[in-house]
């Protein structure tokens, strides 16, 4: 097995859907793209998204945490959840005007209830069988367990993805992922140095839950709202005094730390701050703990580029370049776009290209980013 960018067309191309719902719980993102035997994406064919109702966002939201009856509620919102994946699938066929056949296999994330790899486990609610039912084709799925079963973090996965496709011979890069946990991929230059990555802590997460509990929108576009609050310095110490931040990689997390509770709890000393002023600072946590792991871990790299959802928040972008600035005044600081690659289509195609390294029996994660005690092939079977 190996693991290195991959930059020569070998051979003939096939074709792989991703899907991807993730913390933000907005939908499911899904992207058909063309591989090389070898791995290189060709060309992304499709691109799709389909927005969650709010009764199931809500549902996949209750469970996160225990709860009544939760068994039986998890597997009738995995079937609901599937059915969603299944209409990103047929979108993009459509789209693409691909027929079922032509598609070698969908890889699919789940949706992320539990992560606790400290316990030995974590849980992404999903119906690989009745996906594969549903659209025809081999479904690729639980991409996670096989990393955390080599006592690995089982995520974040997605470094692996971009240290293929964006790693440079000419300048050392960071990408930085913001969904609701953000994560950075440190890809050096020199190939003979490994890769490292891991989550920094909250990306759209509280942001969007702020937001929505108090205007009742899904997000601040372009962080309009946290600009016409003011950041209260106290607040912001008190959010980063968390163990997490400066606890050294591997490491990952998600909504088991990070929620709506954690935040209420840190407020309970601040009686009175204003909403906005809340967004402010929320705002500026991320940005801060995101630009934090970068200056720490990758201090010579002036090349960062974003993807995710946060990539489309303007104001979090420019926090994170003036917070990257005073450190290194050349940095450049862009979405992905930049790179050949929408931000929104990166994850997407992330687990389309896990599931080509699955049918190519290569392995999917970096020790070096998850602590796994080895290379492994990550993801499991469910023939259509």
């Amino acid at each position: 097995m190996s693991f290195f960018p991959q930059q020569n067309d070998t051979g003939n191309v096939s074709l792989y859907i991703g899907l991807m719902s993730g913390t933000s719980l907005d939908g499911v993102d899904g992207a058909l793209a063309a591989f090389s035997e070898d791995g290189t994406l060709r060309d992304t064919l499709a691109s799709a998204h389909i927005s969650f109702p709010d009764d199931l966002r809500a549902e996949l939201m209750a469970l996160q945490e225990s709860g009544v009856d939760e068994i039986h509620r998890e597997a009738l919102a995995a079937n609901r959840l599937v059915e969603h994946y299944a209409e990103c699938v047929a979108a993009l066929l459509q789209q693409s005007q691909t027929s079922m056949q032509q598609v070698t296999a969908i890889g699919v994330h789940g949706q992320t209830i539990r992560h606790r790899p400290d316990a030995g486990y974590t849980r992404q609610t999903n119906n690989p069988a009745l996906l594969a039912e549903l659209t025809g084709i081999d479904v690729i799925a639980d991409f996670r367990s096989r990393d955390i079963a080599a006592h690995g973090q089982g995520a974040p996965l997605a470094p692996g993805f971009h240290y293929a496709m964006f790693s440079s011979r000419d300048e050392d890069r960071v990408v930085v992922n913001i969904g609701g946990i953000a994560n950075i991929s440190v890809l050096p230059s020199r190939f003979n140095v490994p890769a490292i990555g891991f989550d920094t802590g909250p990306g759209n997460v509280l942001l969007d839950a702020w937001i929505a509990q108090h205007n009742g929108q899904p997000y601040d576009a372009g962080g309009e709202w946290a600009k016409t609050g003011k950041v209260n310095p106290e607040l912001l110490a008190t959010l980063r005094d968390e163990a997490f931040l400066s606890a050294p990689p591997p490491k990952s997390t998600g909504r088991d730390l990070f929620h709506p509770a954690w935040l209420a709890e840190k407020l309970e000393a601040f009686p009175g701050i204003a909403s906005a002023d809340v967004q402010a600072t929320l705002t500026v946590f991320t940005a801060t703990t995101i630009a934090d792991a970068i200056k720490q871990h990758a201090p010579d790299t002036k090349a960062v580029y974003v993807c995710g959802g946060g990539a489309y928040n303007t104001y979090l972008m420019t926090l994170i370049y003036f917070s990257l600035k005073l450190h290194r005044p050349d940095i450049v600081v862009e979405s992905t776009d930049a790179l050949g690659i929408p931000p929104n289509q990166i994850e997407a195609l992330a687990f389309a290209w896990l599931a080509q390294r699955f049918d190519a029996r290569e392995p999917g994660n970096m020790p070096a980013v998850t602590g796994a005690e080895g290379l492994r092939v990550l993801g499991a079977l469910y023939p259509a």
